[in-house]
């Protein structure tokens, strides 16, 4: 193939429809071994045919996975990344650590920084540099406390509608914590913590109304969950509950996010109902180089998911930050 048939080609790609209802064809599947032997699903685009820009790693939320970004992801690789992404242990297809399918059950938080810490270490020397994370809701809530506990570098992180505190209700981080242990001693710490709906595995009503305004993403996750059941996930377990406050309580110590000194965009809207959003504006300027993108009503929790004007000023503002802090190696 020709130099000018070739660049046609790599335009004509760049140019076709993203389509969110399939793994792309330039993506592969596969899994990876934690240090304990765990089997965890990740998938890896291949290096871009451009200019390489850096290697991008994402993490989902609570229950969630990384079918339903695979347009950012399929953008971010457009824009030249060698982009990754991977479940967290006992979620999507890698497997459950509670006594049902459908209920969100880890033992602790810090479990989940191990796996990190480990996929990073081997991620980084098999991937081109600037390496960055991009991490959304509970999986922002991880990376900050890798970050804080010195278990990854990156170059530069992203979070979206981080899990810097839940949504609910105002009581001292204290109270909060103290009675979630209460509920992990009175019954099975690995029951559900609430009602998910009145048939099991069956999505609750509204639900669309805490996550995204667009109808057809929303409708995007509801396929990938009937074409891939092992992906449905319910509520969270009272022992996620407890070790998700008790890790905050980490978060929230004098110093701890002081001392970090990789640059972090925070994106987070003022409406969101799944977690506090003036946590993480105070996160925004505890982190010594961190940055704020502030949405109000017109965004809810899953702003990559939002509707394009929304969608597109965080995936702009995202593009900025990261072409200011982790610029291209020459």
């Amino acid at each position: 193939m020709t130099r000018g048939a070739t660049e046609a080609a790599i335009t004509e790609t760049l140019e076709k429809p993203i389509d969110r209802r399939a793994i792309p064809a330039n993506a592969t599947e596969s899994c990876w071994t934690a240090q304990d032997g765990h089997e965890l699903r990740r998938i890896d685009w291949q290096m871009p045919s451009r200019v390489t820009r850096g290697s991008l790693l994402f993490l989902p939320g609570r229950g969630d996975f990384y079918e339903k970004y695979l347009e950012s992801l399929e953008e971010w690789h457009r824009a030249g990344w060698r982009v990754t992404a991977a479940d967290w242990r006992g979620q999507a297809g890698s497997g459950r650590l509670g006594d049902d399918r459908l209920t969100g059950h880890v033992e602790d938080f810090s479990v989940w920084v191990a796996d990190l810490k480990h996929f990073w270490d081997s991620w980084v020397k098999e991937t081109p540099g600037p390496h960055v994370l991009v991490a959304h809701s509970m999986g922002g809530h991880i990376v900050a406390r890798a970050l804080v506990d010195g278990a990854i570098q990156p170059d530069a992180v992203v979070l979206s509608a981080p899990m810097l505190g839940m949504a609910g209700p105002p009581l001292p981080l204290a109270v909060l914590h103290s009675v979630a242990r209460v509920m992990t001693r009175i019954g099975s710490p690995k029951r559900p913590a609430w009602k998910w709906s009145e048939k099991p595995g069956e999505m609750p009503a509204r639900r669309r109304d805490l996550l995204t305004h667009d109808d057809d993403r929303y409708a995007d996750e509801l396929w990938w969950r009937e074409n891939r059941p092992e992906l449905a996930m319910g509520p969270g377990s009272w022992g996620w509950v407890e070790s998700a406050y008790a890790s905050t309580r980490e978060l929230e110590k004098p110093g701890a996010m002081e001392k970090v000194q990789v640059p972090v965009l925070i994106v987070s809207t003022s409406i969101d109902k799944l977690v506090d959003h003036k946590a993480a504006v105070r996160a925004a300027g505890r982190f010594p180089r961190g940055e704020l993108i502030e949405f109000g009503p017109e965004a809810h929790h899953e702003v990559l998911r939002e509707v394009d004007a929304v969608r597109g000023r965080a995936m702009d503002g995202i593009s900025a930050f990261l072409d200011k802090v982790a610029p291209a190696a020459t």
